[in-house]
């Protein structure tokens, strides 16, 4: 394993345990999770990479619009992927949660398109039955069903159905902690697959699977030592893919923490429209730097307003060629440089692991269980059935 799980920094000391007793104090499932991500990466593109051609020919099979669907943390896996995908197609791509498609697929689906669902479990209610109702009510939709759970309900339901391609992931990115971490980056390495050829998914995937790789081993201690001060709240800022980022590494911190630590995520430019009023000097602000131009203008523009303003506690800032100036005391900067400029697509999932980190470690300081966060059941791995109507 190339991952620096027990080298040093925080995680030599929780490692120290057995993997039983790790489980026992509650953290064990959620630290091999997160850690096992480089890995996983790079055995995701190696398995996938030979069925891209399969997957290309799906998406050029329809002429419509192109749906990235799931809920919760899955549905931000699309928010990540949309504005890419929707670059290379030159077609209308969207995020859009499988309630909404259940609600209200009659009403706005357009006669052809394609349905991408992602899924850890495939078992929420919500996903099998709108991918269901689809299917009945727009016959000529096909279906891209991305699973971690080789036995859920998406991964089988539809075996036969020529309308559905189905890919399983590895039996290893089916997290059993109650939050999703490497099934979250391994279903948003999956739907890269839908926009490249193969050997650039897999040169991409090994990229970011190095750069993951020294945020683990250089940076976590400092990520560790700022999640245990002074914070009641946190702001996640990113611009097109990365905003993807920000929603689910927002997301994260809330669970990991049982809401007692309250997040939101914003664009950078959203920020300004209302959300800045909500900043305040125990406020954690997390910035994922873009690599286009323009886009870390206008980002750039917005540190500099907090500053001028003098909003907001420490800042964790993750980019290539962040200026030093923006640095105050007590911020982290991750610098995720690697001698070429990296696309800001293949940068998402170094930031989601920022976001992990900082909510893993942020757990812990409270006398939380990472893997069972929630003590009085509020929020479980699997949403429970309910009615569907």
């Amino acid at each position: 394993m190339k991952t620096p799980s027990t080298t040093g920094g925080p995680f030599q000391e929780l490692a120290q345990p057995s993997p039983a007793e790790q489980n026992r104090r509650g953290y064990g499932h959620t630290l091999r999770e997160i850690l096992q991500q480089p890995d996983t990466w790079e055995a995701t593109a190696e398995a996938l990479a030979p069925r891209v051609p399969e997957l290309h020919a799906v998406v050029e099979a329809t002429t419509g619009p192109i749906l990235l669907t799931g809920s919760g943390s899955s549905l931000y896996v699309g928010t990540c992927l949309a504005l890419g995908l929707q670059r290379t197609f030159g077609r209308v791509v969207q995020a859009q949660a499988a309630g909404d498609i259940l609600v209200h697929a009659e009403h706005t689906l357009a006669p052809d398109g394609l349905i991408v669902s992602f899924a850890r479990s495939g078992d929420s209610p919500e996903s099998a039955a709108a991918v269901d109702l689809v299917l009945e009510r727009r016959p000529a939709w096909r279906h891209i069903v991305i699973t971690c759970n080789a036995d859920g309900r998406l991964a089988t339901r539809y075996r036969g159905d020529r309308r559905v391609t189905t890919v399983v992931l590895d039996a290893r990115t089916n997290d059993s902690s109650l939050v999703m971490t490497s099934s979250f980056t391994n279903l948003l390495l999956a739907g890269r697959a839908l926009a490249v050829t193969a050997e650039p998914y897999r040169e991409g995937a090994t990229h970011t699977a190095s750069v993951a790789r020294r945020v683990l081993a250089s940076d976590a201690p400092a990520l560790a030592h700022l999640a245990e001060g002074e914070l009641d709240s946190a702001v996640f800022l990113g611009t097109g893919a990365r905003y993807g980022a920000a929603r689910e590494a927002a997301l994260k911190l809330l669970e990991m923490t049982a809401g007692r630590v309250k997040t939101t995520a914003e664009t950078c430019l959203g920020l300004r429209h209302g959300p800045i009023s909500w900043i305040d000097a125990r406020t954690l602000v997390v910035a994922f730097v873009s690599n286009d131009e323009r886009a870390r203008a206008y980002e750039l523009d917005v540190l500099r307003e907090l500053d001028a303003k003098g909003l907001g506690g420490p800042r964790v800032l993750v980019g290539e060629a962040v200026p030093r100036a923006l640095l105050r005391a007590g911020d982290v900067l991750v610098d995720t440089a690697a001698g070429v400029r990296t696309h800001d697509d293949d940068l998402v999932a170094v930031d989601v692991l920022v976001g992990q980190l900082l909510a893993f470690f942020r757990s812990r300081h409270l006398g939380l269980r990472p893997d069972a966060p929630s003590p009085d059941g509020v929020i479980q791995r699997v949403v429970p059935e309910f009615p569907i109507h």
